[in-house]
């Protein structure tokens, strides 16, 4: 009789553990891409070594722009529709997808933080006596919560999806859990995306 009851007990966990999902096979860091993180680098301190004008101003509006497009896709036009994709879809384009964001944030946002620094200690719009000061501080500000986000909210949310995937048997309710907060993080963004182009227009426009 007790061997029926821990019969049955076996039979009712593996009836509520998750089902097994396919998957294919993928890098939580795709290796090839560290050799172009590597290179953008190494082109990072050199701009900011040789402190001319045109490497900086490349390499922040090519970091900017590279991470505005991103925070504007995923945040406004991708996460809503993955919102409403079913599970294994959502599997066959995080473990595409996701990787490669594990190397595209950090990588944009530090060149565009670190190069615009430079910039602005060169041009000195850094500093106080600079006419729109205040502009520039909003810019810090929106930057600044942006990169808390981006860094501490939606990277981490990537790599822990594509860790729980890793697993023998992922559970899918966790997975779906990671995505909510990462699309609402991407959501985020690309909102505040919009106030920082509103901010650098005017001061583009003096």
């Amino acid at each position: 009789m007790v061997d029926v009851t821990i019969s049955a007990r076996a039979r009712d966990r593996e009836a509520a553990a998750p089902a097994p999902l396919e998957r294919p096979e993928f890098e939580i860091v795709p290796r090839r891409g560290l050799m172009i993180v590597a290179v953008l680098m190494v082109l990072l301190i050199a701009a900011i070594a040789a402190d001319q004008l045109w490497p900086l101003m490349f390499l922040h509006v090519a970091g900017g722009a590279a991470w505005t497009i991103v925070d504007l896709f995923l945040g406004l036009v991708l996460g809503p529709i993955i919102g409403r994709m079913s599970i294994p879809a959502r599997v066959e384009l995080t473990t595409r997808l996701m990787p490669k964001m594990v190397l595209i944030m950090p990588a944009v946002v530090t060149l565009t933080l670190a190069a615009g620094w430079q910039l602005g200690v060169k041009e000195g719009t850094v500093l106080t006596s600079y006419p729109h000061h205040g502009w520039v501080v909003a810019s810090f500000i929106v930057v600044g919560v942006m990169s808390v986000i981006a860094l501490g909210l939606l990277e981490p949310a990537n790599i822990a999806v594509l860790v729980e995937l890793k697993k023998r048997r992922p559970n899918p309710l966790v997975i779906e859990r990671l995505m909510k907060r990462f699309i609402y993080a991407a959501g985020v963004l690309g909102v505040m995306q919009v106030a920082t182009m509103v901010i650098m227009t005017r001061l583009a426009s003096g």
